[in-house]
């Protein structure tokens, strides 16, 4: 069985410490749970809901190299119409601003544009993260008509402005072809001051190195990009390579996952770790799942006992101040400024603990 593919057998008690699985090689880190009470932050509680995460399944069109959901194209795992339906239950019963649909490419579920439509109904922000490449397919090419007419967010992974840099982890002419849909969005409005049509990108790096400071990095970004392709776009966020899914096969097959693990506890920030999205964010899985992150849902760590554990037992006042499962793999979340779904926490802070 592939590594990243491996489930732990827990306790959902509240005082369960949850941890990757446990690799021949592996010495003994320092727990998570350990610096988080060092920080005053033991046990980790949510603050609110501010975004509700939706992943529609792990159906990809591409098959990339750094994927912690492990998508690609032979995945059947597809969210419901019925169950989409009780995620816009649940927001329709709150204020939660923030629908953010994932996958795989979540543009390749079959309810996608009717989710998208029904959200905006409800004045909802909706968020759709793009890997760009779809947008080309046969069947979506009328995508960025459709998103530019709802106001939907793009947040458009683009790991590098380097063609072999992009190419080597998501496969041979994907640089090309993300620059060209970049190109088409702009076209139509996207990333473009004013427009209110809004574009981020997403780095992530190449390999086991921590991001670089992420305001840098958007710098570099929109100098080169501008330079050589005429692209604008909003923003640019920096996400570390989470170790887990296919990155963690990865760190395991070149004997690199201590040096990784290393890296990432000596680079622990407390004012990353009072800032990460579990505390604002809600996670549900193509089967209505509920999950305090992205990351916990791909590992198969659920909430914790007592709490609503599918979207249609959904009850915000229950969840809203939760406490939060975490493990080692948190220390992904919490390393130098910090890294979530929206990018780096506290760019800038120290890395120190």
């Amino acid at each position: 069985m592939s590594l990243a593919t491996l489930r732990r057998q827990h306790d959902t008690s509240a005082d369960t410490v949850y941890t990757l699985p446990v690799l021949p090689s592996q010495r003994q880190h320092r727990p998570f749970e350990d610096a988080l009470a060092a920080s005053g932050l033991y046990p980790l509680r949510a603050t609110g809901i501010e975004v509700l995460q939706v992943n529609l399944g792990k159906l990809c069109y591409m098959t990339c190299a750094h994927c912690h959901v492990e998508a690609g194209p032979t995945r059947r795992e597809i969210m419901t119409r019925e169950t989409a339906e009780a995620c816009l239950a649940a927001l329709a019963c709150t204020d939660i601003p923030v629908l953010d649909l994932t996958g795989g490419a979540p543009e390749m579920n079959p309810h996608f544009r009717w989710l998208v439509q029904e959200a905006r109904r409800l004045d909802r922000h909706v968020i759709d993260r793009c890997n760009l490449t779809i947008l080309r397919a046969p069947g979506y090419t009328d995508l960025p008509e459709f998103l530019a007419a709802q106001r939907v967010e793009i947040v458009a992974s683009l790991p590098c402005y380097l063609e072999e840099n992009v190419d080597a982890q998501r496969g041979n002419r994907a640089f090309k072809r993300s620059i060209e849909v970049l190109q088409q969005l702009n076209v139509r409005g996207y990333g473009v001051p004013g427009s209110g049509l809004e574009l981020t990108l997403v780095y992530n790096p190449v390999g086991t190195a921590l991001p670089p400071r992420q305001a840098d990095l958007e710098q570099a970004y929109r100098r080169e990009l501008a330079a050589r392709y005429g692209i604008v776009f909003n923003r640019l966020i920096a996400i570390t390579n989470m170790p887990i899914g296919r990155f963690l096969d990865h760190l395991c097959e070149t004997g690199e996952y201590d040096r990784y693990m290393e890296r990432l506890i000596e680079a622990y920030n407390p004012a990353a770790a009072a800032g990460v999205m579990c505390r604002t964010t809600l996670s549900v899985d193509w089967e209505g799942r509920l999950y305090d992150c992205d990351f916990n849902q791909m590992l198969g760590v659920t909430m914790r006992r007592g709490l609503p554990q599918n979207i249609r037992e959904f009850d915000a006042q229950a969840i809203a101040r939760r406490s939060i499962a975490t493990g080692q793999h948190c220390y992904g979340c919490t390393a130098g400024a910090g890294s979530g779904c929206r990018g780096a926490i506290r760019d800038g802070q120290s890395q120190a603990s």
